[in-house]
């Protein structure tokens, strides 16, 4: 019978030796590489430090801490807990297990599931799109870092030379009263006035004066220069810009050699930021007033019965689906390059492990230091914890420009923001130029440099929006819209295509190819979660997500109608690929009633299977009349006949 590639839009068929050479050597580590085509990890090492790099990242550091003292302290551990090991470790060790396999990205390891290659397709549009929007927070971690190698601190305090106004102060000014005097007149009077007359001011009467802090004042006035909302772009504001070509710069450098290249940074970009938490951590525990701030992160205010609340499940739930960039395809991406016979379910467990270490460790650094903040202005730690970008560019900087030798402290600091994210730009960056890499190998693999300087112009150039003046509502406009159903949806789908059509039981199997055989009762657990306890848990969180959906907003600035209306229009753009591939697979297919026709589109590609022939085996022996070219990156389906 005839056979008819079906090639999307952008795809071409890709140029695969049958059997490729093997076992030239890496030039970098002088070991051998077992897919010389693609290329693999120098060391287990290289590839340990990346994961855990894409994986630990800035929400580890702002987000974490926020959700843990808001949902009850060390009460929320409990809950963070179970979800890492009911959503989590399945997820993770699902993903890094299907790239390895197939040695493929996140668009062509759809062979194993045709119908749903629109999933991949998902998640490299939500790659690029989040790309853009994260190196720019690197540009803002570098511009903080470079503004820290003076003293005092910029942001210490309302500095006339950078521009503070009236209502800058270290302290909240006391409100006015519009007081009424004996003769029927009004005057507006202060606390002093009242307290010396021995007066109070009539509820209703008070007026409320305008204050931000320093570091407040700093970021909107002097970082951002921000307008007033998202409908006054105003001008690009060039320091930024110059620090996000600098980030640009350092992720292209870093990557010019794919793997080899960025698997030698990453022995400093991944360590570092736990240098330098230990730093802050000994110094911040000896600050007067760190126990008031820890006792507030895990202690005072544990609270069993939340445990009852649905909403502290799914926010642990959310919270360790994001920090392990689960159903992103950056996992796929980094374990592709692994050999073949690697250990990736030890690797797996390692990861997640250490990603939420890392997080309950990140909050013990940030809440001695806001522990001690809190002490010295004598309020309440609730009232000056914050999160996101409140926490590492308001709260966390003013807190360490209290401290003596307040410039060291806040270099480390930003060095470590920035290199906590620059790993994960890493794996989103190489997710897409392994694709591009994997579509093209005969046009692009040969000008690996080149494709690196382009795509990291492209995504600089798409970035200077997030780096005018109203850049800041961009981005969290992007994190609102972009970085929530998308993810769990292309997770839950994963999950579907591979436990329920590919079948648990063949995926299994292609796992025991690579690790070795199990018993049963290993296999139970993850049979279990793949096939119904994930699925289950990552439903409700959607459907929960969409049903307390509300308008986004920057503080207390409402977003206008247009773009709530763009934000839905990018999640659709982002997603309408996973149907469209769907119907298209459905209509090219081989068979004569619908039941035949989706049951071919879910049939996997006759090539499907380990990239190298040495490992397909038995299981994966090509049949005697597939004349197609191995490996090839889309999926050859019967033609329709009328």
């Amino acid at each position: 019978m005839d056979q008819k590639e079906l090639v999307l839009s952008g795809c071409s068929q890709s140029d695969h030796h049958t059997h490729p050479p093997e076992g030239t050597i890496d030039p970098i580590s002088g070991e051998a590489d077992e897919n010389v085509e693609r290329g693999n990890w120098s060391s287990k090492t290289d590839y340990l430090l990346s994961m855990i790099g894409c994986a630990v990242g800035l929400g580890n550091i702002w987000r974490f801490p926020y959700l843990a003292y808001r949902n009850g302290g060390g009460t929320f551990l409990i809950p963070y807990a179970i979800t890492l090991v009911l959503v989590g470790m399945p997820m993770f060790f699902l993903d890094s297990s299907l790239g390895q396999f197939a040695s493929l990205g996140p668009v062509p390891v759809w062979k194993a599931v045709p119908i749903l290659q629109g999933v991949g397709i998902t998640m490299v549009l939500f790659g690029a799109i989040c790309e853009v929007y994260y190196s720019c927070i690197l540009a803002y971690s570098l511009y903080y870092l470079f503004a820290s190698f003076q003293s005092p601190l910029p942001w210490a305090d309302c500095f006339s030379w950078w521009g503070a106004d009236e209502t800058c102060s270290r302290t909240p000014k006391d409100p006015l009263c519009n007081f009424t005097l004996d003769g029927g007149s009004f005057e507006i009077v202060n606390t002093t006035w009242l307290q010396a007359n021995n007066e109070t001011c009539p509820n209703g009467s008070e007026i409320s004066i305008p204050h931000q802090g320093p570091s407040e004042q700093y970021w909107d006035k002097v970082v951002l220069r921000r307008s007033s909302s998202m409908d006054e772009t105003g001008e690009i504001v060039w320091y930024l810009a110059l620090c996000l070509l600098l980030a640009w710069l350092i992720v292209g450098a870093a990557l010019s050699k794919g793997i080899k290249s960025s698997g030698k940074v990453v022995y400093f970009t991944a360590t570092f930021p736990y240098v330098v938490l230990t730093i802050l951590l000994i110094r911040g525990i000896t600050l007067e007033g760190a126990s008031k701030g820890i006792e507030f992160y895990i202690g005072s205010q544990s609270n069993f019965s939340r445990l009852a609340d649905a909403e502290i499940w799914k926010d642990a739930a959310t919270q360790i689906f994001y920090s392990l960039a689960l159903g992103s395809g950056s996992l796929i991406t980094l374990s592709s390059y692994n050999k073949f016979h690697n250990n990736c379910y030890r690797d797996s467990i390692i990861v997640c492990i250490v990603n939420c270490a890392t997080s309950v460790f990140a909050g013990f650094v940030i809440f001695s230091i806001l522990g001690h903040m809190a002490h010295v202005q004598d309020k309440p730690v609730s009232e000056v914890a914050q999160s996101d970008f409140g926490l590492v560019f308001i709260a966390y900087p003013e807190a360490l420009a209290q401290l003596p030798w307040a410039p060291l402290w806040s270099v480390l600091f930003f060095l470590m923001l920035f290199t906590l994210g620059l790993d994960t730009q890493f794996a989103t960056v190489e997710t897409n130029i392994t694709i591009l890499l994997d579509q093209f190998p005969k046009f692009l693999r040969s000008k690996r440099l080149y494709l690196t300087i382009g795509v990291c112009l492209l995504f600089y150039f798409l970035g200077l929006v997030y780096v005018t003046q109203a850049g800041i509502f961009w981005i969290n406009f992007i994190d609102y819209f972009c970085a929530g159903w998308i993810l769990i949806t292309t997770g839950l789908l994963e999950l579907i295509g591979l436990s329920w059509i590919y079948g648990l039981n063949r995926f299994i199997k292609d796992i025991e190819m690579m690790i070795g055989e199990r018993t049963w009762l290993f296999w139970l657990w993850w049979r279990v979660c793949w096939l119904l306890i994930t699925p289950c848990v990552l439903t409700i969180i959607l459907i929960w997500s969409l049903a307390v959906i509300a308008p986004p907003t920057y503080g207390s600035i409402e977003y206008p109608v247009w773009a709530i209306a763009l934000g839905w229009c990018l999640i659709i753009f982002c997603m309408m690929w996973i149907p469209i591939v769907t119907v298209v697979r459905v209509v090219q297919a081989e068979g004569s009633t619908l039941w035949q026709k989706l049951s071919s589109a879910c049939a996997s590609s006759p090539d499907w299977g380990p990239y190298l022939e040495k490992h397909r085996g038995e299981r994966y022996s090509r049949r005697p009349d597939y004349t197609g070219i191995p490996n090839q990156q889309f999926l050859t389906l019967p033609e329709m006949k009328f």
